[in-house]
């Protein structure tokens, strides 16, 4: 019985992926500043690549959101990639990993 309550929580967070509220108007463009300016320095002034790798929605597509996600909240060991989760919420990091996605204008 307790197996198959874990089987079934388990498969419920698989087919029902975290809802993300966007953030207000002044929030994102705090959001597209942290973008240009942090984000921008490893990977690249218009994201295109350079200590880290492109963001751009070509780059991106395929990969699963919820693993973009990890990487931005708990960055990449052994990398430069930093994590992110003490500074930016779930809901930031969604709206960040969204905003590539869908093709940020180049900051």
């Amino acid at each position: 019985m307790k197996t198959h309550r874990a089987v079934m929580c388990l498969a419920a967070l698989l087919l029902c992926p975290p809802v993300f509220s966007a953030p207000d108007a002044l929030r994102q463009a705090q959001l597209k500043h942290l973008l240009a300016q942090d984000c921008g320095a490893c990977h690249g002034l218009h994201l295109t690549g350079g200590l880290g790798p492109e963001l751009t929605p070509a780059a991106l597509a395929g990969k699963p959101r919820d693993g973009l996600i990890a990487t931005v909240r708990l960055g990449r060991p052994g990398t430069a990639m930093p994590a992110w989760e003490a500074l930016l919420s779930a809901d930031d990091i969604g709206w960040l990993v969204d905003h590539l996605v869908q093709g940020a204008p180049a900051p």
